[in-house]
């Protein structure tokens, strides 16, 4: 799940990336261009309902990829994601536009 809400002069937004829960997962990060794809960057906090979520602000105007790294090990898209498009690993990455 993905929320925008944008700055009052809509330079930038606020997106809270929200996981759903996943089965036996300790930890959550959301990698992406703006955070070059660093997993200490943006850690998610897991919720009472097993979700995890973090909240960034970004420049708005721009599209970013981005993906969810569970446990250091696995890829997970967002299914609200504005677009998925492919990568170069042969996989998908999802897209926010801002």
């Amino acid at each position: 799940m993905l929320k925008k809400n944008y700055s009052k002069n809509g330079k930038s937004c606020r997106v809270t990336f929200k996981l759903s829960p996943q089965p036996d997962a300790h930890s959550v990060a959301v990698l992406g261009e703006w955070n070059d794809w660093n997993p200490a960057a943006h850690p998610l906090t897991e919720r009472k309902d097993g979700s995890f979520s973090t909240t960034v602000s970004l420049d708005a105007g721009q599209s970013y990829r981005f993906r969810y790294l569970v446990d250091d090990k696995s890829w997970a898209n967002d299914e609200a994601a504005d677009e998925l498009v492919p990568n170069r690993f042969g996989t998908r990455d999802s897209v926010l536009n801002l």
